[in-house]
């Protein structure tokens, strides 16, 4: 178990340092900022003592080397944009908004995927099943932004029921949280059926039957519960997975998480910026698939001696 552990932990540290250097190299290739820091009437001094500042004049293995250094003591720079402030700071004030999208986007694909994967196995073929799948179907091929889109024309536009963006209060997260949800809740849909379908078919679910227990208690304790062990493998990887998809929907909604702050930091060559907000989310998407590992090698023997 020990070296079984210890390999995942390797691997992990290897794929985040690997990620944290093309972060690096892709950061760099966004572009110069430092026209963006200068007005017109800027000269070539005040040019090379702004690149100078930011460490723009050195080799890009130097500016790597001095990147890595820094950020394992937990300084990721300074922003370019105006203030100057770190970019720690500035990730920690938005995680809370981006964190409390995303949980409201797992609940609503849990509360609804969840019901929808079991009445589409337990009527196999039925309407209800063709339904299902459908709808499985559409939230795995519809882009996030064109949902949101269209939530927002329908709902806030046509209807004035929600407000278009924002942020502060429950109605203002409702559109955004739905818009995000549509992925995870159609794998949630397809994988609760495929498992209910596999236990349904097993022989202690036909025994329960053969004992004459009721068609709901055979469903909801012997094999719903039987089922869950897959569902809520992928339910452990919905939050990071929705936390680090966040970018398109905050945007479009003017939602004040990581996934906004990215993209303004895109669009003003913010290079500092752009690599504390991905490695924050690299982090967090190796830890979470590091935990799943460990889970199934207690939850499975079998994985820890492959």
């Amino acid at each position: 178990m020990q070296r079984y552990l210890l390999k995942r932990i390797i691997q992990a540290i290897i794929t985040l340092f690997l990620m944290s250097m093309i972060v690096f190299l892709l950061g760099r290739l966004s572009g110069d900022p430092v026209p963006l820091l200068l007005g017109d009437l800027a000269t070539k001094e005040d040019a090379a003592l702004i690149t100078k500042e930011l460490g723009l004049d050195k080799p890009i293995p130097v500016q790597y080397g001095i990147f890595l250094k820094n950020a394992l003591q937990g300084d990721l720079g300074r922003s370019i944009r105006g203030g100057r402030r770190p970019v720690f700071d500035q990730v920690i004030e938005r995680i809370p908004a981006s964190f409390q999208l995303a949980i409201t986007a797992a609940f609503i694909s849990i509360i609804i995927g969840l019901p929808i994967g079991v009445i589409s196995a337990v009527r196999r073929g039925s309407f209800l099943d063709t339904a299902g799948r459908v709808l499985a179907m559409l939230g795995q091929s519809m882009p996030a932004f064109w949902v949101g889109i269209v939530l927002m024309y329908l709902i806030s536009v046509q209807f004035r029921w929600l407000p278009t963006s924002g942020y502060g209060s429950f109605k203002q997260l409702i559109l955004p949280a739905v818009a995000l949800s549509g992925i995870s809740l159609a794998g949630i849909v397809r994988l609760t059926r495929s498992s209910m379908l596999d236990v349904l078919g097993s022989e202690y679910v036909k025994l329960a039957r053969i004992k004459g227990l009721s068609e709901r208690l055979v469903i909801w304790k012997h094999a719903f519960s039987n089922s869950l062990i897959p569902v809520l493998t992928f339910v452990g990887t919905v939050l990071t997975g929705l936390m680090t998809g966040v970018v398109v929907i905050e945007t479009i909604f003017a939602w004040p998480g990581l996934g906004r702050l990215a993209f303004e930091a895109v669009s003003t060559r913010d290079f500092p910026t752009i690599q504390a907000v991905v490695l924050f989310m690299t982090v967090l998407f190796i830890t979470s698939n590091l935990v799943v590992d460990i889970l199934y090698a207690y939850v499975d023997p079998r994985i820890r001696y492959k």
